[in-house]
Order: C-alpha cells, then sequence, then structure tokens
C-alpha cells in the first residue's frame, strides 16, 4: 500500500513511448572484396537496419568485415557513418567526430545527412563544444519535416545553450540577427527567469520583437518556457524502508522530496506515492502502481527486484531504476545508479589527459577492489596506456608502507642491498625506486586516504595521484584533509558547489545534515532521480545538467554520468578544468556483476 501520498493540481502528459524498429535484412557473408557494388550496398543497409535495433556489437562486427577500398566514395561515405553511430552510442565522442570529418557531407542522402547532423551534435555536446552542437542543430532543423521532431530538436538547442555559463552567452555577439544569435539571446532570458520571474515577460516581448519569424517562436517558445522538464501526472516510488540498505533509500527520498517541494514555487507539482519494497514482491507492486494510475516508476534500488521485475512484466509506463544491471535491456526500461563504471572511466580518462600512460595502482583488499581493479585494467588498456603493477592493502591498517614499497620495487632494492651488504658490509644503502611509472591511481576512502597519501609523496614524491571519489568525505575539513593534498579526483557536482536551481548544499543543509558522509552522494541521486523523470525522453537528443552529473543516455538505457574533477589545495577541493574530451564510456565489463549505487561499505545485491 502507499505510504504517503502528494497530490498535484493539474496533470502533465506523460512520457511518449518508442516504435518498435523493423527487423534486419539477410547479412551477406563474403568478404566485401568479392561483392558487387549492389551486394556492398544491400551489406551497408543489414548494417543499418542493426543499428536501429539496438544491435551495435553485431552491426560493428559486419562492418568490421567490409573493405573500404571495395567500395565507392559514397559507400565509404555511409560506412564511416555507421562507425560514427557506432561509437557514439559507445560514448566515444571523439572517435565519433573524427569519424565524421572523414565524410563528404555533400554527397550524402537526406536521411543521411540528419544522422550526420544528430551523430555530429551530441558528440559535440559530450566534448563540451555546447555552441558548435547548437549550431548543428540549427542546420538540423532545416532538413526536418516532422513537426514533433522539429520541436524535439529545438528543445535540444535550447537544453545545450543552457549549459553554458551565463558570461558565455552574453559574451557572443549581440549586434546578430540571424537564427543562432535568437537562440542564444533566448537561452540568456530563460536562465534570466530563473533569477527575476517578474521581469520575464517584458524581456521575452522584446525577444519576439528583435527576432520576428525566429524558429524559437509559437509552439516550441511556450513549452521550453511554461513546461521546460515536463512531469508525468502521478510518479510511483518503490524504496525499502528497512533490511540493510534503508538508509540508502531514506538518502534518495530526501532529495527527490527536496526537489518536489522546490518546484512548489514554479508550477503544479505531480502527485508521489511511496511503495515499500520489502512488503511486497516487485510484480505485485508493479501491478499495484499501475492500477493507482502512476504514469512513471522510480526504483526499485536491489538488484534482485529489479531483475525480478523485468523478467515478469511488460513495461507499459517508464520505469527508472535506481542501480544498474549489465547487459539488462528492456523498453521503457531506464537504469540510473552511482556506477564505479562511471568513476573508474572519468578519473582515467583524466590522468591520460594529463599526458600519463604508464601508471601503478593501489586498492583495497576486498571484493570491491578487485572489481575496481578490473575496471582500472580494462579502461587503460581501452587508452592504449598500461598498468605496470597494482597492489593491494588491508583498510584496517594505518601503515601502508608495504604495499607503497612493492609498487615502487623499494622493497626488492632492499632485498639486493641485504645480500650485497653480506659481502661489502661496509656499503652505503640507497634506495632505487622504479623509474618506468607516471602516476598512481588510488581507491580509498577518505580515512585511508589520508595516511596513504603522505606515505605516496614520501616515497615518489614526483608521482602525481589520481583518485576516486570516495577519496572526498562529501564536506571540507582543511585540517583534517591536509594530507590529501595535491590528490586529483573526479566527483559529483552537487557536493562541489553545484547551485542545482536552488537545491545545492548550502540551501539543503537542513537535509544533508541529518546524513552521514557516505549518503550525501544519494542526496544527489534523489534530486537528479525527480528531475529524470521528465527528461527521460530527451536524453538521447541532449545531456541533462544534474546534481550527479551531465546525465546522458546509453543504448542499452543506462544513464552515464559525466562528472566535475578537482584538486585538493590547502586542504580543500578546488575545481580543475573540466574534460575537454568525452571519456570512453564503453560496456566493456561483460558479465561482471557491478556493484552499482551505495559510495559506502555496503552494496545492493
Amino acid at each position: 500500500m502507499p505510504i504517503s501520498s502528494v497530490q498535484t493540481q493539474e496533470p502533465i502528459a506523460s512520457v511518449t513511448q518508442d516504435t518498435p524498429a523493423e527487423p534486419a535484412p539477410p547479412l551477406y557473408q563474403q568478404r566485401s572484396s568479392e561483392l558487387s557494388p549492389e551486394q556492398s550496398q544491400h551489406q551497408l543497409q543489414a548494417i543499418d537496419a542493426l543499428m536501429q535495433t539496438g544491435d551495435h556489437h553485431a552491426a560493428q562486427k559486419l562492418a568490421d568485415a567490409l573493405d573500404p577500398a571495395a567500395l565507392s566514395a559514397q559507400q565509404r561515405n555511409q560506412l564511416n557513418l555507421i562507425y560514427a553511430q557506432i561509437t557514439l552510442n559507445a560514448g566515444e565522442a571523439e572517435q565519433t567526430l573524427s569519424r565524421l570529418e572523414l565524410i563528404q557531407v555533400q554527397q550524402l542522402s537526406p536521411d543521411n545527412k540528419i544522422k550526420y547532423l544528430q551523430s555530429q551534435a551530441f558528440a559535440l555536446s559530450l566534448t563540451g563544444r555546447l555552441l558548435d552542437s547548437a549550431r548543428s542543430r540549427i542546420e538540423l532543423s532545416t532538413l526536418l519535416s516532422s513537426p514533433d521532431e522539429r520541436d524535439d530538436n529545438h528543445a535540444a538547442i535550447l537544453e545545450t545553450l543552457s549549459l553554458m555559463p551565463e558570461s558565455e552567452l552574453q559574451g557572443q555577439s549581440h549586434e546578430r540577427k540571424d537564427v543562432l544569435a535568437g537562440w542564444i539571446a533566448l537561452a540568456s532570458l530563460l536562465k534570466l527567469k530563473e533569477r527575476d520571474p517578474a521581469s520575464f515577460d517584458a524581456e521575452l516581448a522584446k525577444w519576439r520583437e528583435t527576432f520576428p519569424g525566429h524558429p524559437a517562436n509559437s509552439y516550441l517558445l511556450k513549452n521550453t518556457t511554461e513546461n521546460a522538464a515536463e512531469q508525468p501526472a502521478s510518479i510511483a516510488v518503490l524504496l525499502p524502508e528497512s533490511g540493510p540498505f534503508a538508509q540508502a533509500a531514506k538518502a534518495i527520498r530526501a532529495g527527490f522530496m527536496a526537489a518536489h517541494d522546490r518546484q512548489a514555487s514554479n508550477g503544479t507539482k505531480p502527485t508521489i506515492r511511496f511503495y515499500d519494497t520489502e512488503q511486497s514482491t516487485a510484480t505485485a507492486l508493479y501491478n499495484q502502481v499501475v492500477a493507482d494510475g502512476a504514469e512513471s516508476i522510480i526504483g526499485p534500488l536491489g538488484k534482485e527486484h529489479i531483475q525480478n521485475l523485468a523478467d515478469s512484466v511488460t513495461f507499459d509506463i517508464p520505469v527508472l531504476a535506481l542501480n544498474h544491471i549489465p547487459e539488462l535491456q528492456k523498453h521503457n526500461l531506464y537504469q540510473f545508479s552511482l556506477s564505479p563504471m562511471d568513476d573508474v572511466e572519468q578519473i582515467s580518462h583524466k590522468a591520460w589527459l594529463d599526458g600519463h600512460q604508464k601508471v601503478l595502482l593501489l586498492i583495497p583488499e576486498n571484493n570491491q577492489g578487485k572489481r575496481i581493479a578490473n575496471y582500472f585494467i580494462e579502461n587503460w588498456q581501452g587508452f592504449d596506456g598500461s598498468i605496470l603493477e597494482s597492489q593491494t592493502y588491508n583498510p584496517k591498517n594505518t601503515d601502508f608502507s608495504s604495499a607503497i614499497k612493492k609498487l615502487l620495487n623499494l622493497d626488492e632494492s632492499e632485498s639486493r642491498y641485504h645480500k650485497i651488504s653480506q659481502l661489502i658490509p661496509s656499503m652505503a644503502y640507497i634506495p632505487r625506486k622504479r623509474q618506468d611509472a607516471d602516476a598512481f591511481l588510488l581507491s580509498a576512502y577518505s580515512g585511508e586516504a589520508r595516511l596513504i597519501n603522505p606515505q605516496l609523496h614520501y616515497q615518489a614524491d614526483n608521482l602525481p595521484v589520481y583518485a576516486l571519489p570516495t577519496v572526498y568525505s562529501g564536506q571540507p575539513h582543511p585540517q583534517l584533509d591536509q594530507d590529501l593534498n595535491k590528490i586529483t579526483f573526479c566527483d559529483t557536482p552537487w557536493l562541489l558547489g553545484s547551485d542545482q536551481d536552488g537545491l545545492g548544499m548550502s540551501a539543503l543543509q537542513d537535509v544533508w545534515r541529518q546524513f552521514t558522509p557516505p549518503y550525501l552522494r544519494l542526496i544527489a541521486m534523489g534530486i537528479d532521480a525527480y528531475n529524470l523523470i521528465g527528461q527521460l525522453d530527451k536524453l538521447d537528443i541532449a545531456p541533462y545538467s544534474g546534481a550527479t552529473g551531465t546525465l546522458s543516455l546509453a543504448f542499452d538505457g543506462r544513464i552515464k554520468r559525466e562528472l566535475v574533477c578537482a584538486k585538493f589545495i590547502d586542504g580543500r577541493p578546488e575545481l580543475i578544468n573540466t574534460f575537454k574530451n568525452p571519456p570512453d564510456m564503453s560496456p566493456r565489463y561483460g558479465n561482471q556483476p557491478a556493484q552499482e549505487l551505495l559510495p559506502v561499505n555496503e552494496h545492493v545485491e
């Protein structure tokens, strides 16, 4: 039964459903050099059909069998476009842009030019080139014949420009009166609405006079200004109220309700009903919430509940699960978690961008440490780098010198000295640490890291340290965290000063002070869960700037997070440059069970 209910004044439309893709045509098995031009074209069409069904692995395998030298110039364009879409779906935006640069755009068919511009716009957005992304979408709008598709694309233009700092928007030329200038002015105007809603209508009227006939007028302008993130009329939230993850659920709920309450001053709110997953099976709860009129579901939290639900029901309404099960993919199922895959991928990418290729890995001696090590190894191999050596440490210890000496080969140096000293007793000992490494990768909680970091710098002061977000407690402790100085890490924007439309940590002190530090990131997750439910049908068009990161949708329904990076200076985390290139977020982990949710010493299973 529902635990609580919050009523809304006015229902809002629910999220639309996808149309099933057409089945793929037969595939050719011959080598492309043996195919006629007509057969090669059929093979390209078969690959494209596989892309439409979401089978990107099979599409790439078939594409790899083609010989570009045996294709016509137009077919090579088509093949490069296919590769661009494959790499984009894997999160490899920089590779996508490299592929697109090989294409002669003027030779593309109108449909393929649409795919080209869609891929280009999304890849540019992921790499931080927001203005260029908006330009691509403006060109795309001229090719779209469907009013709904144009509206979605226009909404994506505004969403993309809204991610730019207001100073950058205002820094663009105000003398121009072209279409891009109109979009920039409107995006800046929408930011004004958040600060000063009283003056918005007058400024909007001036905008209309300045840009008459602009594509953002009429329907799109009305919808993006009045309903920037359309919420369903009724939301069911499935969370445990008892058991080992009750406190995690409580933190998520706190962030969720903070976002819900914040909406009170901005318009009508959806009905919210909470259901206890410890009191019934996931299937029974799903049937109940549908009967109660829910238009969207947030939860469950536990992997077992998510798997049971996916195995037993057809999702007639969108479900935003609060965990991630690798290779689980189903229509209307979205999986959102604080995934360690994202954490590992992005700190690895940050280290790689800083010019490091040969690294040393220090991880805790437990099951979570083993999983983290596998993620690091596979990611680093993806960057054509190498992990020279990894060592484990006992988190219960206070002296980590033994593991550090093994990483630096100092134990071997000491061993050699002892052997030689038996022959030459008067010989002085000069430690000889390894010279082939250029960085440390560290997985540790803040308490452990405060002990590890000084020992690392004592033994190898010239090697920078890159750590997972657990290195930061979530609250500044300058005196304690002096021992974390020089560590670089990537974390959720909410913990590092993001205001998140009035839902930043400074505004929610009464909320987060109820929780111990390991649960703070889950409050940010709750904020995003509330806002994401109205963004699910847009995430494949434009990323969403959330409390837990910049969020985008992978082809398998997993919501990926792009974090912000910081470095400890004088005991405080200071923001540093964000990614110029996107982290490699391809799903390379096979069937390994990822522990996705909790940034604490317990994990949802």
